[in-house]
This record gives C-alpha cells, sequence and structure tokens, in this order.
C-alpha cells in the first residue's frame, strides 16, 4: 500500500478530495503551498495528520473560495478559511494570514503522500499562535539528525520560556 492510499484510508478520503482540492487550485493558476503537517512530511519521517492546512496568495484568496465553493462546503472563520467534502474526514485549513504568503514564492515541488505540491520550505514559517507554540521540543531527541542551520532558524523563532 502506498503513502496516499495509507493516508486516504486513515482520514476516510473516498472522494479523492485531497487530490480535487490541490488540482483545481493548481489547475485554475492559483498561487499556493502545502504547509502544517503534510509539509512537515516533505522534509522529515512522514507523520499522520487528518488535516491539510495550506496557504493561497492572500490577494487570490477570494476567488480561491467562490472556486471551492462550487464543489465543496466553505466554513470562514477568523483566521482560516476550513473545506469540507461529504466523502472524506480530511479537513482542508486554508490560513488567512497575510504574513504566511511569502512562503508561497519559495515554495518548492516535493512529492508528499504520493503526490507533488508546492510545499513550504523548512522553518520559514513565522511563530505559531499558542496552540501550536511548545511543538518543537517533543522533538528535541531528533535534534542531532536536523541541519544545524535548521535548529537555528527554529530556535530564532521560539521563546526558549515557552519550550521548558
Amino acid at each position: 500500500m502506498g503513502a496516499l492510499a495509507f493516508w486516504k484510508a486513515v482520514v476516510q478520503d473516498d472522494s479523492n478530495f485531497l487530490e480535487r482540492v490541490t488540482s483545481l487550485l493548481r489547475d485554475n493558476g492559483f498561487s499556493y503551498c502545502v504547509i502544517g503537517g503534510v509539509g512537515v512530511n516533505a522534509y522529515a519521517v512522514p507523520v499522520l495528520t487528518e488535516d491539510l492546512d495550506i496557504i493561497v496568495a492572500i490577494g487570490q484568496l477570494p476567488a480561491a473560495r467562490v472556486l471551492l465553493e462550487r464543489e465543496f462546503k466553505v466554513s470562514e472563520f477568523e483566521h482560516t478559511l476550513n473545506v469540507y467534502d461529504p466523502g472524506s474526514k480530511l479537513q482542508v485549513q486554508i490560513r488567512k494570514n497575510p504574513a504566511l504568503t511569502e512562503m508561497i514564492a519559495r515554495a518548492e515541488p516535493h512529492t508528499v503522500l504520493d503526490l507533488e505540491r508546492p510545499v513550504a520550505a523548512p522553518a520559514m514559517e513565522p511563530t505559531r499562535g499558542p496552540s501550536k507554540r511548545g511543538q518543537v521540543t517533543r522533538f528535541r531527541d531528533l535534534e542531532q539528525e536536523v541541519p544545524a542551520e535548521l535548529v537555528e532558524r527554529v530556535e530564532a523563532v521560539t521563546d526558549p520560556e515557552e519550550t521548558e
């Protein structure tokens, strides 16, 4: 079983939701990239996640929403557009933070879950909100396998008091 088939079994994606969302954006010329847990899978041993975090160029977000609403259910929240499909438990979250848009220009194509998609470069994301803080410390035992330059970049955006 391939990585994509395994992940789709876990998130019960019977409708090819992942491929349909990202292909719809790509095929219609939207600038976007994958971030979050799925993005990390391009650079590390894959981890399982039930959501797909992406960024769409902030100026293209209204048009992307109209396009996505033609095929999927879209709910808007303060910081995200969440995209759903009844044939999948996968949740797609499009971040609405304008500061993240710069990540798209530096994203590179990577094969993640057997699909090639643009993925944000590592350690590009600015300091995260309170719900994500402290995640870096969970993986300190793997630090020796991470390039020194990347460790320095992560430490530069992490408040030491929050990671103890």
